[in-house]
């Protein structure tokens, strides 16, 4: 079964007052990078992430790898992730990951985080996202941890 139906055209924008997200790929890795290498600890305390093994002490060209795959995910429709850019200066500021859920109990994963200097604008994103995934995605139910 297919993550997506094959005739679902899959967004490749969301725009806010404070962030873009577009598809995250190969040419974001150094910003992503920074972004999440300086975050760890407030990644790790975001909604969703508190048991992941990531983020880790991979290095940039590991990280660059990881773009890749998400990017071919992506392309293959097989998974959705985007970075989250700021508006004037488009430095990637954090994450939105869309995945299948492997025990289909829900239609869709949705995973984000923002950068530690960013954390205000994490319960913004998490709006935005819900919003757009309720209004644009073929998702009946999604898994997406709350923010206050």
């Amino acid at each position: 079964m297919d993550f997506v139906p094959e005739s679902f055209i899959v967004p490749t924008r969301l725009e806010t007052d404070d962030f873009e997200l577009e598809p995250l790929g190969p040419q974001h890795n150094l910003s992503d990078y920074a972004a999440w290498s300086s975050s760890r600890e407030h990644i790790h305390a975001t909604p969703g992430w508190e048991q992941s093994s990531w983020p880790d002490d991979r290095d940039a060209d590991a990280n660059r790898a990881d773009l890749e795959r998400h990017a071919d995910d992506f392309r293959n429709r097989v998974g959705f992730t985007y970075t989250v850019l700021e508006r004037i200066n488009r430095e990637v500021i954090g994450c939105v990951y869309i995945y299948p859920v492997p025990d289909n109990e829900s239609d869709a994963r949705v995973l984000s985080w923002v950068r530690a200097d960013r954390a205000g604008l994490d319960a913004k994103l998490w709006r935005a996202v819900s919003d757009w995934i309720e209004a644009d995605w073929p998702f009946a139910t999604v898994e997406y941890a709350a923010r206050n």
